[in-house]
């Protein structure tokens, strides 16, 4: 009998399960004759569905599908079945943490957006897998069979200068980016490699674009010139000169006879690609125009400008047909529908708008980005629209239902996207001077992210332990179920980053410090805004509940401390203002006894603060940090304060001498925060250097290190009643718990779950002697972390699947 397995954009695998050789077993062998062991189910979505809700309601099944995977190890013929029970138990939301699967045969599994941290995968077989959005930090794939493995992204590319524009060439076989320091890079799409430098512009290159035919290349520039290239040569055709400010977009028409061109001078210009002269000007918006777009039969112009309008114009006459209004502030991404029916816009006002062309009705306000869309396309087929802009995320929505698939990666704003003629890739370009190329061949995905889209602020533990409040860059407080790791739900309401946020004292109210200038008071249960507290000039860096939980105390950027009274129902906005740090406000914290106030500032120094006299004042300032003083915390006690500085040193103050008792060195790079544990003797801190360090209190020496994750840390917690329970985030969005575990002189820590955001994770993966991958993709997971040969490090024994589930170590 033979048994066929197939996956979308991978190799075919052929079974022969009629001739194989049976290992001797003491024990019984999972069944053979069910569907699972010898039908491949990795793409039947509404089945695995319903075998992922029998995963969650009976341990028994689950226990069967752990077996498959475990035979698998020793005889192919159950590989079938083990490709079927990983991709249940993924979808199941089942996490494999320091799981041994060596051996494991399971090609074709769908593996997307699954948690294997710190697990033994050498000599795997996992041809074909797809591994899109998988967290596999600390993962040995050593001698692994990884050839036909989709990731669903490429290599990105890496330069010196920020890319701010790229294009496919209409065959595919090209990609032009340009680049703020005004050149234009042409990249052969087979291999990726540069083919040549177009040198000429004396400024930023705003935009690049191929003619219809492929035969040029346009571009413009802040020099205030457009120029038309020959796409073959790279040889300088035209310069075109006429505007008098930034040239902000270039488009062809269809028959590539024409360009315009958009400009801050208020003007739309359309020139003869031929003799590079002006043939027509179009005049009409009361602000810059941004960007523009033909209609794919070229008799109409679309463009937006900073005056908050879409205007739809007759090529022939120069007339405007159609205003489109509803953006409430400047459209920096306009595009028409490959049936020229539709019309997609992006705005400063977060929203893409998507505007139906004769009527000129609004369809879809598709909502979710949290700041500036910059750009927008839609792929060549026109079922989908891709916006990207200033939060550095990718978002791709379906143009009937708006579904929307995020794809997270960069680190800055975006600055442009576009699809490759085939609609099977994506590029963007960003200020974080890389250009990221996405596959998106297999279609969206509805992966439902449960971490933040950007990055974690902070994080805190609820009173009772049962909760984990995390804030993020995203606008958003999700609330985490402790134990599970489970989001509870979230907390919408802020309008730009969200610094902190803290509960109350006896856990039934949040406060949140935002970079809105806002703070906001919730109620925790419902997650109802209850009050928001105006005042500060600048973003709230820090909030602070008081033990009493009559107060709650701000910190902010313009360089003031307010302190809130909460004791009422009747919430006022009538502060006490504590000022005296000649910087930007970092941190504050609460001493456990109310009585004080610690602050830590950008101007390097530490400020204790009183109220008791009705009227706060400063009762010392603590000096010692040679850079901004970006956490402080309290101790247990009371007597002592410990401060993260941007200096790279954890300092512990003793409060009853004013003085810096302990600095504690180890970090690489700046430190962004630092908690107490539940008894006092241990810091946990994190930062820049992407680790957590634990730190005794007493010896002042480091504990432990968490290492390989894939950015800055800035939140940690311990639990408020498990003294070995830490929550960390994960340096992408993704927030984690850990157990931590005193051994002697050293502390061992172990992830017990990971709420992921979609991010592939590759960070401190062995990729040693891995067999069948492809040059890109062993580049893309070395741009992700991945090393050679693995690392000893100080990790627990390996989890056989069979005994795992006896000891929860699948959360």
């Amino acid at each position: 009998m033979s048994v066929h397995l197939a996956t979308p954009g991978s190799p075919d695998f052929e079974v022969d399960a009629s001739n194989q050789e049976r290992t001797d077993t003491a024990e019984q062998d999972p069944d053979i004759n069910s569907p699972l062991a010898w039908k491949s189910i990795v793409n039947d979505r509404p089945l695995l569905q319903f075998l992922g809700t029998r995963v969650q309601q009976e341990p028994e099944f689950k226990e069967q599908l752990l077996a498959y995977i475990e035979y698998s190890k020793k005889n192919k013929k159950w590989r079938i079945a083990a490709a079927n029970a990983i991709t249940i138990l993924v979808h199941a939301s089942v996490q494999f943490i320091g799981t041994d699967l060596q051996g494991i045969q399971i090609p074709g599994a769908d593996l997307r957006y699954g948690v294997f941290d710190s697990v033994q995968m050498q000599d795997a077989d996992l041809r074909g897998v797809n591994l899109r959005g998988t967290w596999m930090r600390q993962t040995d794939l050593s001698r692994a069979q990884m050839s036909g493995v989709q990731f669903d992204e490429l290599p990105y590319l890496k330069t010196e200068s920020e890319p701010r524009s790229c294009a496919y060439s209409p065959d595919g076989r090209s990609f032009a980016a340009g680049y703020q320091d005004g050149d234009i890079i042409v990249y052969a799409t087979s291999t990726w490699e540069r083919i040549r430098i177009l040198s000429g512009h004396g400024d930023a290159i705003r935009r690049v674009v191929y003619s219809p035919n492929g035969n040029q290349l346009a571009s413009v520039s802040r020099d205030l010139t457009a120029r038309l290239w020959d796409a073959e040569t790279g040889s300088l055709l035209h310069i075109i000169i006429g505007h008098t400010t930034w040239v902000h977009w270039i488009a062809y028409s269809p028959q590539g006879d024409r360009v315009a061109t958009a400009s801050g001078d208020f003007t739309i210009r359309v020139w003869d690609v031929v003799t590079g002269d002006c043939h027509q000007t179009i005049l009409g918006h009361l602000s810059a125009v941004l960007c523009l777009a033909y209609s794919p039969n070229g008799k109409q112009i679309v463009s937006s400008s900073a005056d908050h309008e879409i205007r739809l114009w007759n090529v022939d006459t120069g007339e405007c047909d159609r205003i489109f209004s509803g953006h409430t502030d400047w459209i920096w991404g306009i595009a028409f529908s490959p049936r020229g029916d539709q019309i997609a816009s992006g705005c400063s006002d977060m929203t893409v708008r998507l505007w139906d062309v004769e009527t000129g009705i609004c369809r879809f306000v598709l909502t979710g980005a949290t700041n500036t869309i910059a750009c927008v396309a839609y792929s060549p087929n026109g079922d989908q629209v891709a916006s990207a802009g200033a939060d550095g995320t990718v978002r791709l929505w379906n143009v009937d239902s708006g579904f929307c698939q995020t794809l997270m990666g960069h680190s800055n704003a975006i600055t442009n996207i576009v699809y490759s003629p085939d609609g099977n890739q994506i590029a963007s370009s960003s200020w974080d001077n890389t250009t990221r190329l996405w596959d998106v061949s297999s279609g969206i995905f509805r992966f439902v992210s449960s971490g933040h889209s950007e990055d974690v602020c902070s994080i805190k533990c609820s009173p009772n332990g049962e909760l984990v409040a995390s804030s993020g860059m995203d606008c958003v407080i999700r609330i985490w179920d402790a134990e599970t790791g489970t989001c509870r739900h979230t907390l919408n309401g802020h309008t730009n980053a969200v610094m902190n946020s803290v509960y109350s004292p006896d856990g039934d109210r949040i406060v949140s410090g935002s970079s809105d200038c806002t703070v906001r008071f919730w109620d925790a249960e419902s997650g109802t805004c209850l009050h928001t507290f105006t005042g500060h000039g600048d973003t709230v860096e820090d909030v602070a509940y008081s033990p009493q939980g009559d107060r709650i105390a701000s910190g902010s950027s313009d360089m003031t401390i307010r302190v809130w009274d909460v004791s009422t129902d009747e919430l006022q906005d009538w502060p006490i203002t504590l000022s005296g740090h000649t910087n930007e406000i970092l941190s504050v914290a609460y001493s456990p006894d109310g009585r004080t106030i610690a602050s830590g500032s950008k101007d390097t120094t530490i400020r204790i603060w009183t109220l008791e006299f009705g009227y706060g004042f400063c009762l010392d300032i603590l000096r010692g940090h040679t850079d901004w003083v970006r956490g402080v915390v309290y101790s247990p006690q009371g007597n002592q304060l410990a401060s993260a500085g941007y200096d790279k040193t954890v300092r512990l103050w003793d409060l009853g001498f004013g003085w810096c008792s302990s600095t504690l060195t180890g970090h690489g790079d700046r430190v962004t925060h630092v908690a107490y544990s539940r008894q006092g003797d241990l810091v946990v801190s994190g930062s820049w250097d992407k680790t957590v360090r634990l730190w005794d209190v007493a010896t002042e020496q480091c504990q432990a290190v968490i290492q390989h994750f894939p950015d800055a840390i800035y939140g940690v917690a311990w639990s408020t009643v498990e003294d070995n329970h830490l929550f960390t985030d994960g340096g992408n969005g993704s927030v984690l718990k850990w157990k931590v575990t005193r051994e002697g002189n050293n502390c061992r820590v172990r992830l017990l779950w990971c709420a992921s955001n979609g991010s592939l994770t590759m960070t401190g993966v062995s990729i040693q002697g891995v067999r069948g991958l492809t040059p890109f993709h062993q580049r893309l997971l070395e741009q992700h972390g991945a090393i050679g040969e693995p690392e000893h490090l100080s990790r627990e024994k390996p989890t056989t699947l069979l005994a795992v589930t006896l000891e929860s170590d699948l959360v």
